[in-house]
Formats: structure tokens, sequence, C-alpha cells
């Protein structure tokens, strides 16, 4: 029994998918069945219940199941150990992300993180927010990062930095003379805002509802480039983080509005599975993400 044989079928039961598990191992689905099989036969138990419809392991099935994490983590812990007394940080570090995150917060850290340790490949995958959390669950990235962090039971929540909020509109709107404006100056105006799914329109919706402020969004995206073309047309106003509006402001292509007394923060949050096993390469990518640009890169214990 190989420890890949361990990792195919803790991918299986974490997913409850053969395609997600042939998916994480870069194999065909026929062949994690097959090596479920082989599994079984090995110790000549049943391990998944083929009688029922949905994925349901065995008494026997599930005693494995835990073993097998067992086994995989002190591996993952020995192997990491062993790196550290190599004093060598290479390998991969894969990171799922929305997208406003990985195109305007993400990269200065990448490039960073590539000079101080250019042995080691950084991947990184676009994600809607919902999405992030399956790849972290499902051990298919090492990170995950996401706006307005949520609560999940498998996930370990980390706070990255805070954003804010600023309303943007096209330079020949009515507001764009004004520096700052107050939210009910955004009523009567054509309103653009995110997805109703997303994060931040619904921590935004929260924020209006509050405040007592009614913006009915007339147009829906999905991300914040898309997001940003209709406002750049003057096809209405819109709220989106700061850090994401910086070349457009420069180029001259939206106006920025602060909100006068009001501060809409948007916090930012690193995911990874809790009790997963990081190794050098992925200790010293999140120490670099909390300690910042200017930090000095410390370790995460």
């Amino acid at each position: 029994m190989h420890i890949e044989n361990l990792k195919i079928f803790r991918d299986l039961v974490d997913n409850e998918s053969f395609s997600k598990a042939a998916k994480l191992n870069a194999i065909t689905q026929s062949a994690v069945s097959q090596q479920l099989r082989s599994m079984e036969k090995h110790f000549n138990v049943l391990i998944v219940d083929r009688s029922q419809k949905q994925f349901r392991l065995t008494r026997e099935g599930r005693s494995l199941y835990e073993a097998s994490k067992d086994i995989l983590n002190r591996y993952e812990q020995v192997a990491s150990e062993m790196q550290e007394m190599r004093k060598v940080v290479s390998g991969t570090v894969h990171v799922s992300t929305i997208v406003s995150i990985g195109l305007h917060e993400l990269p200065p850290y990448v490039k960073r993180f590539m000079q101080e340790f250019p042995h080691v490949n950084v991947r990184i995958e676009y994600r809607r927010s919902n999405l992030v959390y399956e790849d972290v669950v499902s051990s298919a990235v090492d990170f995950g990062l996401v706006a307005f962090p949520q609560k999940y039971r498998q996930v370990e929540i980390i706070p990255f930095m805070e954003d804010q909020l600023v309303a943007i509109c096209a330079p020949k709107h009515k507001l764009a003379s004004k520096k700052e404006i107050d939210l009910a100056d955004l009523q009567g105006c054509k309103f653009i805002g995110f997805d109703q799914d997303i994060p931040t329109r619904k921590a935004l919706d929260q924020f209006f509802r509050e405040q007592r402020i009614e913006l009915e969004p007339t147009m829906e995206f999905d991300n914040i480039e898309t997001l940003k073309r209709a406002v750049e047309v003057d096809a209405g106003v819109a709220l989106v983080p700061e850090g994401t509006i910086r070349s457009e402001i420069e180029q001259g292509t939206l106006v920025k509005l602060r909100l006068r007394d009001r501060r809409v923060a948007r916090p930012l949050a690193i995911l990874h599975r809790k009790g997963r096993v990081l190794t050098p390469a992925m200790k010293r990518f999140m120490a670099l993400m909390l300690n910042g640009l200017n930090g000095k890169g410390a370790e995460v214990s």
C-alpha cells in the first residue's frame, strides 16, 4: 500500500466524488475506482457501501479513512521536516483567489516571494468566492484568498488586510466634480453592483439597509473588471474596493468619490484547510502575506 493510494482514497472521501478525486490526482475516474477495488481486495473488506445512492463509507471504510488521514498527515510532517533540515525552500504554492484580490492585491506579494524563493512555483486560480472555499476544503489548493470571509467548519481563516470601498463615476458624471459625497447623493443615480451572491454585494446591501439608503442596481456583474468598464462609459456609479482602481484613477478614466463621514471596510483573509501540514514554501508565502512587503518575512509556525 503506497502513500499515493492513501491520498487518492482520502481525496475521494473528502469530496465524495470520483471525478474530483481523479482531477486532484491527475488520473482518470476509472483509475480511482480501480484503486478503491485494490484497497478492498488488499484488506478483504468493503470500503464503500454500494447499496446506497449517495456516497457512504462502511464502518471499515470509515476506520480506514481516519487511519489514512493520520498516516498522510504524519508523512507530510516528515517531508516538511526533511526540507527544513536541508534548508531547502522549493515546490509549489497553489492559490485560489477571487479576481479582485488576484489582479490587484496579490501580484506584488507573488513578485517579492519569487524573488526571494526562485525555486518555488506559484500557481494562481481565479475563482468565484464560493468556489475558493470548495478548493480549500477539497485540498485542491494550498491557500484561498477572499473578501468578507465566512466561517467554514473545515477552514482556518487568517485576517490578511483591510481595503476600503469607495464610490466611482465617469469623468463626465454630475458627481465627478465633488471630492467627497454623502451617501444620500447616490440616490437617484443609476447604480451598478456586483451579482447578489458575491460577498461584497451582500455587505453593501446590509450597509445600505443600516443607513436607510435605497440603491437598486440597474446593472449587475460578477467581476470587478467588467463593472469598472461599465462605469467608465457612464452607465452609472458604483462602490468598489479602492485598491482595484489605481490605474484607472491615474489614467483619468474613473473618478474616485470618498464618502463623507462614512467608512466602508472590506476585510480580506487567507484561508487554508484546518489541520493541513504547511511545507516550508507555504509557511514563507503566508508569512510574507501577513507581514507585508516591508516586513522581514518571518516564518509562520
